[in-house]
């Protein structure tokens, strides 16, 4: 097992210094897009969670940190980020149970199990359409090895009755989940992601139900930076985007938002 040294490793404040993450200073690092993922999950003191693929932890112990008493499990197929996501989870003082696995091969006991809600933040590059990263955790991430079908079929398989999914990704990949989804999982719901007002969506957030009936709805979009161009060195988030990233605020836009 490779893992990764002290040396190689940086700590980054999230929410606000709530939760706190060790990443690799050259491998894939998490920004924004996991924190935004976690913060649409509508679970409850006592829910199941899992995340596939969680990495070094991020998305999964940002919604540990938003809502206590959670029983959370995440899954990483590289074992150098998987042991990395236990250390955050005990420097985060996370129940966090970690799996090393890949998702079209869970281990027997992890498909014994049901979750009230699954996470998963895919690659957002289809196997082809990404140059692979010269680090090969960061390739791995971003550059689609698992169909993105595959990624739905095993979230739908793992939740409960009536249970969520929620996922982010690309765009342009919309039309994927979407065919994915067909014959699994209902009450599909597109939560669009775009930098400023008037720009075009670039990242999506899907909400989809296991057994769910409802129409599809596509919602109105969550604009992240104030402004319609970047003016000044900073942030420039909107506020209910810096809650959500600074406080841990939940993110509505959803239908029980």
């Amino acid at each position: 097992m490779n893992l990764f040294s002290d040396s190689k490793l940086t700590q980054n404040d999230f929410l606000g210094g709530r939760m706190r993450l060790l990443q690799p200073r050259a491998g894939y690092r998490a920004g924004v897009d996991p924190v935004l993922l976690a913060a649409v999950v509508p679970a409850t003191r006592g829910h199941t969670v899992l995340e596939l693929g969680c990495g070094a932890g991020a998305a999964i112990l940002c919604l540990l940190a938003r809502v206590p008493g959670l029983q959370a499990v995440g899954v990483e197929l590289q074992a150098s980020y998987a042991e990395l996501a236990r250390r955050n989870a005990a420097e985060n003082d996370a129940p966090l149970e970690v799996v090393e696995a890949d998702i079209s091969a869970l281990p027997a006991t992890l498909k014994q199990r049901q979750f009230d809600h699954v996470l998963a933040n895919p690659p957002y590059y289809r196997a082809g359409a990404y140059s692979p990263a010269d680090d090969t955790g960061r390739s791995i991430a971003l550059g689609e090895q698992t169909p993105l079908e595959t990624w739905i079929d095993c979230a739908a398989k793992r939740l409960a009755p009536r249970g969520y999914l929620h996922m982010i990704q690309k765009a342009n990949r919309l039309p994927d989940i979407l065919i994915a989804c067909e014959g699994r999982l209902g009450s599909v719901e597109i939560l669009p992601l775009a930098a400023r007002a008037g720009r075009k969506a670039e990242l999506v957030i899907l909400r989809a139900r296991k057994g769910g009936r409802a129409d599809f709805q596509l919602r109105a979009p969550v604009v992240l930076h104030d402004g319609d161009r970047h003016e000044r060195d900073g942030e420039s988030y909107t506020p209910r985007v810096s809650d959500v990233l600074r406080k841990g605020a939940s993110l509505p836009g959803f239908s029980d938002q």
